[in-house]
């Protein structure tokens, strides 16, 4: 076997994750459904980060607390972990109410 071959065949190493768009956590935690909602969420001033106002490129890390306004009730959430792709059951891990 080649030495081509033998590097294709070894796992990619992905780094760990440390840091997250706004907008995407909140569609990857399930927050929020949809990614152009959270958008929506963020330019409209219904999302914050830290006490300031959250916009999608907001880089999220863990230990930030994200307030959240749907209509009238406002409720934060603290950041547990962060990941790219996170299964229906592990999302709720990911972040726990705070208020």
């Amino acid at each position: 076997m080649s030495r081509k071959a033998m590097q294709a065949k070894k796992p990619v190493e992905k780094a760990p994750v440390t840091g997250m768009r706004l907008d995407k956590f909140l569609k990857v935690s399930r927050l929020i459904k949809r990614r152009s909602v959270a958008n929506d969420a963020c330019d409209t001033g219904h999302v914050s980060v830290n006490g300031k106002e959250g916009k999608p490129g907001t880089t999220i890390k863990v230990g930030d607390i994200i307030g959240v306004r749907f209509g009238e009730s406002y409720t934060e959430y603290e950041v547990l972990a962060i990941g790219d792709h996170v299964a229906k059951q592990a999302a709720a891990d990911m972040f726990r109410q705070v208020k």
